[in-house]
């Protein structure tokens, strides 16, 4: 009888611990309760004087409009499945110039051409796939991009793998990501009658525009070799709860690119070569040469501090340097103020400096001798700055119904930037979030 007792009592704390453990896979919680909606968009404007595309002079006008969508799906208690689609159109005075001579008016750096290159759509295309452990404290992600436009194509592959310990005050995520790039070689329009097997001067361009100042235009060019590009990198991020009211994180990210590295079309001017022009527009000595190879790091941390339940302050700072001889250093501060229980304010500030990348000179300053160079300001010495602010609304009970979709948040944001160098920009950020029944 003892004995029968004693597995009657063994088989019922079985049980009782099969079912308590069942119970609780039964109920974990969800890593993704609904299926989220993003539609995000965003308008952007900038202006200058400082146009890579004519040799480090002229206009930096352009306009870009950008559409998102960014599906979210639960497919279990674990897994999640993004989907991230979008769409860019923009028109740029800049990327007009490619062709001067195809608006029907003078030639001008300063002025947009109505040409096929004024104008541009880009279009991407994001899946993304993640998995949480039944204790939540792994997660690891696979994710493959696919992008695309005029004279560009792009595949990507990446994955990362997070932990968290220290009863999830302590999380270390590492990544890993490569993408392969492939140009369409397009070149300065006055360059290509001198491609092996053109014209040279008897080619219809210059029979139909008179040569001003050198006529015997001879420029140092041939044609690139190369037209794809891959680009490889790792990144490491330790984020720590230091208290109930601090949080902060340190990030490591390295990149090593090789491949074709400059831009085709970007025009380079020699101070010892004759200038030749057609109209107002100087004519190309030859293209933007770089190195088929750059390695780059870039080291940063976070430091969030909540002071209340008002007010936050979000600090970022960054430092990079590479083997072309660019180093920067970023620093932000956001402060999130919070207005009642469904509305935030979001003031903030960025700035950035850095130095010039070594094949860097402005336009006529780069000798016809040298192995490298470019004019593109981007990789010229400069500071910026960039002031911000946005206002989101938050409704966690979703009282607003679209359909099945019940509204989540909306944000709003505006971003001014501006250069030492006079490039000037508007951004105009917009997104809502919706979560399905």
């Amino acid at each position: 009888m003892k004995k029968l007792i004693f597995l009657i009592l063994l088989l019922t704390c079985g049980f009782s611990k099969a079912q308590e453990t069942s119970d609780s896979l039964a109920y974990k919680k969800r890593v993704l309760e609904n299926t989220e909606v993003d539609f995000l968009a965003s308008y952007y404007t900038q202006d200058g004087n400082n146009a890579a595309v004519s040799g480090g002079i002229g206009t930096e006008e352009l306009t870009d409009g950008t559409s998102t969508i960014v599906v979210s799906i639960p497919l279990n208690a674990d897994d999640v499945l993004t989907v991230d689609a979008g769409i860019s159109a923009y028109t740029s005075a800049s990327s007009s110039n490619v062709n001067p001579f195809d608006g029907g008016k003078d030639a001008n750096p300063f002025q947009a051409s109505s040409g096929a290159s004024s104008s541009d759509l880009w279009t991407n295309l994001m899946g993304s796939y993640s998995h949480s452990s039944d204790d939540r404290n792994r997660i690891w992600a696979l994710h493959g991009s696919m992008s695309t436009e005029y004279d560009y194509f792009s595949l990507g592959f990446g994955g990362s793998y997070t932990m968290l310990f220290n009863e999830k005050n302590t999380e270390l995520t590492v990544k890993a990501n490569a993408y392969f790039d492939s140009w369409k070689r397009l070149y300065p329009y006055e360059l290509r009658p001198f491609l092996s097997g053109g014209q040279g001067l008897s080619a219809s361009l210059f029979n139909t525009h008179t040569i001003t100042g050198n006529a015997d235009y001879q420029p140092l060019f041939s044609e690139l070799t190369e037209k794809k590009r891959n680009s490889y990198s790792a990144g490491l991020a330790l984020s720590q709860v230091f208290t109930k009211n601090m949080q902060g994180s340190l990030l490591l990210d390295v990149v090593q690119q090789q491949g074709l590295l400059s831009t085709p079309f970007q025009r380079v001017y020699f101070a010892d070569v004759a200038d030749s022009y057609i109209d107002e527009f100087q004519l190309a000595d030859d293209i933007e040469r770089l190195p088929d190879s750059r390695f780059k790091i870039a080291v940063g941390g976070r430091l969030n501090y909540y002071l209340n339940e008002i007010v936050v302050l979000r600090g970022f700072y960054r430092y990079y340097t590479d083997n072309w001889g660019i180093t920067s250093h970023t620093a932000s501060l956001e402060v999130p103020i919070k207005i009642g229980s469904k509305f935030t304010l979001y003031p903030s500030y960025r700035y950035y400096n850095q130095t010039a990348a070594d094949y860097f000179a402005p336009y006529e300053t780069h000798l016809s001798t040298e192995s490298y160079y470019t004019s593109d300001y981007d990789l010229s010495t400069f500071n910026a700055s960039q002031y911000g602010f946005g206002l989101t609304y938050t409704d966690i009970f979703t009282g607003f119904r679209l359909w099945k979709l019940g509204l989540k948040s909306i944000d709003l944001r505006y971003n001014y930037y501006e250069r030492n160098t006079g490039l000037t920009a508007n951004i105009i950020l917009f997104g809502v979030k919706f979560v399905a029944d």
